[in-house]
């Protein structure tokens, strides 16, 4: 290649890395749930995002609910949680990774005396927006009931899950 077709190329642009240290990420707070967003899917094309979680002891999650357009996937990493599944119960020692694909029934809970984190991700990104509108529904002095969060979910290609499948 001569000189001057070195200097005619664009510049490569070298991939950007997204790096998040222990006290970074936006924290954004549901009750007795605080969650970190560690990729709001900003660096991934909106592909992908993932939160950690810590549930306080007793924390009921979300009603029942069926994602139609994203993945979601739990990787226990400390407690134990109790995924429900359509009808079907399990507990989620740390170590435990549960994937739920589209159009599947589940919520889970920390039934335990001792707090659970979790470390979750969202294929793509769609729903990280969620648990933010359901914190402006707090902040904003609505009780998070469970019409308001299903009211909620319904923006985000999710519906509730009244029927185990």
């Amino acid at each position: 290649m001569t000189e001057e077709a070195k200097t005619s190329e664009p510049p490569q642009a070298e991939p950007a890395v997204s790096v998040v240290g222990p006290g970074d990420g936006e924290t954004i707070v549901l009750g007795t749930t605080r969650m970190r967003v560690l990729e709001d899917g900003s660096h991934t094309g909106h592909r992908l995002a993932i939160t950690e979680s810590v549930l306080a002891p007793h924390t009921q999650g979300p009603p029942q609910h069926r994602h139609g357009r994203h993945d979601e996937g739990f990787y226990v990493l400390s407690g134990t949680l109790r995924f429900t599944v359509g009808a079907t119960d399990y507990d989620a020692p740390a170590g435990t990774l549960v994937m739920v694909p589209p159009g599947t029934p589940h919520t889970f809970a920390n039934l335990t005396g001792q707090p659970a984190v979790l470390l979750s991700t969202f294929t793509p990104d769609l729903y990280l927006q969620y648990f933010r509108d359901l914190q402006d529904t707090l902040a904003g002095g609505r009780p998070l009931t469970p019409q308001a969060n299903i009211d909620t979910m319904s923006r985000y290609a999710t519906q509730p899950a009244t029927e185990p499948t």
